[in-house]
């Protein structure tokens, strides 16, 4: 819809009682339901490492094989982990193992065979606490440092979605271009990015002089913002104008493991770079 139009949005009067029937397509249409669990039988498969798993290539799964990676470079054996492709596009997130795993049927989810009973871990951020906690790493220990981090991921967990779920949805994936969802979402994307510029301004990463957990959560979804990675959106943005961001971006980017975190259970891109399982460390070399 034209930016010049006197009526921003197309009217829409709700029913009194909402239903499945009235919902608009989109890229996700056929997978939306308003109901939980499975749809249908189906294990998942189990690999030869202590940790597994399942989960796609977004912004959110980069967060746990970055981290993953990241304590395997820091000499971590124990984090070696089977990683599996969960097609959240056909449904897959709904097969019955997946919903043991995470009742909430969204990837990541991590299940932990290396004690007598599994432990299953659903939420990204979860799991990153989760990997920081089990190995001791990541996570500062000092009260004041490691409060500041949780703060900046519980920030991430809050804030990302309406850059996902809105900016993201109306601009890229919903079945129109409306303008009043699109400009209300990119005010908000906007300002989000501006906390983060302001913040960066006067530190090296997120939480301070330390590279954490709250660096692994920002980055795939901020860093992919703001180095034009996601939605095409870098140029109706602005990005160019978070020189902070970008600096940390680059930072944190060029580090091995997040370069080989990000490649895992990946399906977009060059099909030369993406690995949709990762069994073993040589499957990225």
């Amino acid at each position: 819809m034209s930016g010049n139009s006197s009526n921003p949005f197309t009217p829409y009067v709700p029913p009194r009682v909402w239903s499945p029937a009235t919902q608009t397509g989109g890229a996700f249409a056929s997978i939306n339901r308003p109901v939980a669990g499975a749809t249908h039988e189906q294990e998942l498969p189990v690999g030869k490492h202590p940790l597994q798993l399942y989960s796609l290539g977004t912004p959110n799964g980069q967060k746990v094989t970055i981290m993953l990676e990241e304590l395997l470079a820091a000499g971590h054996g124990g984090a070696e982990y089977d990683a599996w492709l969960i097609k959240i596009g056909e449904g897959a997130q709904f097969g019955s193992g997946f919903v043991d795993i995470n009742p909430n049927s969204k990837i990541p989810a991590l299940l932990d065979r290396s004690g007598e009973t599994p432990v299953r871990v659903f939420e990204s951020g979860s799991i990153l606490v989760y990997l920081a906690e089990k190995f001791g790493a990541f996570l500062p220990k000092d009260l004041v440092a490691r409060t500041e981090t949780f703060n900046w991921l519980m920030w991430q967990m809050g804030s990302a979605p309406f850059v996902g779920g809105g900016f993201g949805h109306f601009f890229a994936y919903a079945p129109e271009k409306l303008e009043y969802p699109i400009n209300r979402y990119a005010m908000e994307t906007k300002r989000q990015l501006d906390v983060l510029d302001r913040l960066l301004a006067e530190r090296r990463f997120i939480a301070g002089d330390e590279y954490t957990i709250a660096d692994m959560a920002i980055w795939p979804w901020y860093g992919g913002l703001v180095l034009g990675e996601l939605y095409g959106a870098a140029e109706f943005l602005s990005v160019h104008n978070y020189q902070q961001i970008r600096r940390w971006a680059d930072e944190v980017g060029a580090r091995p493991a997040v370069q080989r975190g990000r490649r895992v259970n990946g399906v977009r891109g060059d099909p030369a770079t993406q690995v949709p399982e990762r069994h073993d460390a040589s499957d990225l070399d």
